[in-house]
């Protein structure tokens, strides 16, 4: 069987698998509450779980490039709560508070490039001045977890934005963020798995001196992946707040951990874009329980049902198999003369 095939096979096994985890739980539940599946799993909660998958998708697809790279990514959190202020803050300027829909997807826009720009500087601290990556992330998302809120509450007097507005919905009520980011899955799964440069981004992560021995500037590859990394965690926040219409800073912000979230999707979807798709739209489905328990009347703790992601990651982690984490991840590499 050839490399193609087994990742072939492995993406199928991976996509069932979740799915099978998904029609577990859900008659387990069904079981023990007596609830038709029928009123539980209905067009509305397949509209918001898509929804609520989609800004873990984009970050886990930014986060795995940079992580296959051999660059460990962990301000993901970070960058994804820049997106959904900068989203908000640009909405608020160009609409006050009745912005229009290309006012809506100019503030996208420019959340991308101001997390660009941002990640930018990241990567010059992470690659050139080789500084740990793990303390660095967390520096981002300090800054990001305590700089949103405060910048908010100089714009609007509170640590939360007013309503603003959403993005308009598409055929069956679904968002066209939602049909972007399938597009993007798809395009980053064929540029990592079947494109010269894609190569060159896991031989990065794997092999780095025999890149640099191949004559390909490795350092230049992990700078694209971490920038890469960074818009596409920005893009994530700014489609949770065009979701949302409104910025919320209070507690840990409207992201609430989906950064975090994103890396343990490209985890579970061992580095591949269409497994940590899946893995998030797992995440997203589990997380909108709460609301469908509520629609069908279940009287369960809200708490209880929020550890269902991580039980169900375990338990696809364990029939699935381990994650094989690129040699190199959080290694800095000196360049051969």
């Amino acid at each position: 069987m050839s490399v193609t095939d087994v990742l072939t096979v492995a993406r199928l096994r991976l996509v069932g698998i979740t799915i099978g985890v998904l029609a577990v739980l859900g008659a387990v539940l069904s079981g023990i509450f007596d609830v038709d599946l029928s009123r539980l799993i209905t067009r509305g909660f397949v509209t918001r779980s898509l929804e609520m998958a989609t800004p873990i998708t984009l970050a886990a697809v930014g986060g795995l490039y940079a992580e296959k790279s051999g660059v460990f990514n962990i301000g993901l959190e970070g960058f994804m709560i820049v997106g959904a202020f900068t989203t908000a803050g640009t909405m608020f300027a160009l609409g006050g508070t009745s912005p229009t829909q290309g006012d809506v997807w100019v503030a996208i826009l420019v959340a991308v490039v101001v997390s660009t720009l941002l990640t930018a500087a990241f990567a010059v601290l992470l690659i050139r001045y080789k500084a740990d990556q793990i303390v660095a992330g967390l520096a981002v998302w300090f800054v990001g977890l305590g700089f949103a809120p405060f910048a908010a509450a100089l714009v609007w007097g509170s640590r939360s934005s007013p309503g603003l507005t959403s993005i308009d919905r598409l055929a069956f009520g679904q968002s066209p963020l939602v049909f972007l980011t399938v597009v993007l899955v798809g395009v980053a799964w064929v540029v990592l798995f079947r494109t010269r440069y894609g190569y060159w981004v896991q031989a990065a992560g794997e092999n780095p001196e025999a890149l640099d021995t191949a004559g390909v500037d490795v350092d230049r590859v992990r700078y694209a992946t971490v920038i890469f990394s960074g818009a596409m965690a920005g893009f994530g926040g700014a489609v949770l707040l065009a979701h949302a219409g409104n910025f919320v800073g209070t507690g840990s912000t409207m992201v609430d951990g989906r950064g975090w979230i994103a890396i343990v999707a490209y985890l579970f979807g061992n580095y591949n874009p269409v497994g940590a798709a899946a893995a998030a739209l797992l995440f997203g489905a589990l997380d909108m329980l709460n609301v469908q328990f509520q629609t069908v009347g279940i009287e369960i703790s809200a708490r209880l049902v929020n550890l269902l992601p991580y039980v169900a990651v375990l338990v696809v982690l364990t029939v699935y198999g381990k994650t094989r984490i690129p040699a190199v991840v959080g290694e800095p590499y000196e360049t051969e003369e």
